[in-house]
C-alpha cells in the first residue's frame, strides 16, 4: 500500500537576534546566520537577508530544475547560475515604502549536460510552473527573466 504524502504542510521555524543587525535562524539541523555587512553597521558573518532571498530563488531552480528534468527525462548535468537583481532601495533606508523592492531580476541558468536546447527549454517551462520561489517573485511584482541555455 502507497503512503499518501500531505499536499499542505505547516512549517515551524525559531530565530533570535544576537545584535541589532544578526539574526540565527533554526531550521532543522541547520543554523543560517543572516547579517549586515560592515558598511551597514553589521559584522558580516553572514549574509544579508536580501541576499538570503536571492539565494533561496537560485537553490530552488536547482532543485526544481532537477526534478522536473528527472520527470521528464531530460540529461541536464548540473547547472551553473548567473544572477542579476534591480533592487529599490528607498524602502530598506526608510525614505518610503515601496510595494515592489526587487523590480526585477535576470537569472541565466547554464546547463553542462547531453540535453538539445529543445530539451532544456521544456525543463526550463516545468520549473517555471513549479518553483516556489519563482512564484513568489512573480506574484509580488518583480519582473522576472529566466534564460536557460546549454553551456
Amino acid at each position: 500500500m502507497a503512503i499518501k504524502q500531505k499536499t499542505t504542510l505547516t512549517l515551524k521555524y525559531s530565530g533570535k537576534g544576537t545584535s541589532h543587525s544578526r539574526s540565527e535562524v533554526t531550521m532543522g539541523n541547520h543554523m543560517p546566520v543572516i547579517d549586515e555587512p560592515a558598511a551597514r553597521g553589521g559584522t558580516d558573518e553572514g549574509v544579508s537577508p536580501t541576499e538570503m532571498a536571492y539565494a533561496a530563488l537560485i537553490g530552488c531552480t536547482n532543485v526544481i530544475g532537477n526534478k522536473c528534468a528527472e520527470k521528464l527525462g531530460v540529461d541536464i548535468g548540473h547547472l551553473d547560475f548567473a544572477m542579476e537583481v534591480d533592487f529599490d532601495r528607498r524602502g530598506v533606508l526608510l525614505m518610503e515604502e515601496v510595494n515592489v523592492p526587487f523590480t526585477a531580476i535576470r537569472l541565466n541558468v547554464s546547463v553542462n549536460g547531453p540535453a538539445t536546447q529543445a530539451d532544456i527549454d521544456r525543463v526550463a517551462v516545468e520549473t517555471d510552473k513549479f518553483c516556489p520561489i519563482s512564484k513568489l517573485y512573480e506574484q509580488a511584482g518583480t519582473k522576472m527573466t529566466v534564460t536557460w541555455r546549454k553551456a
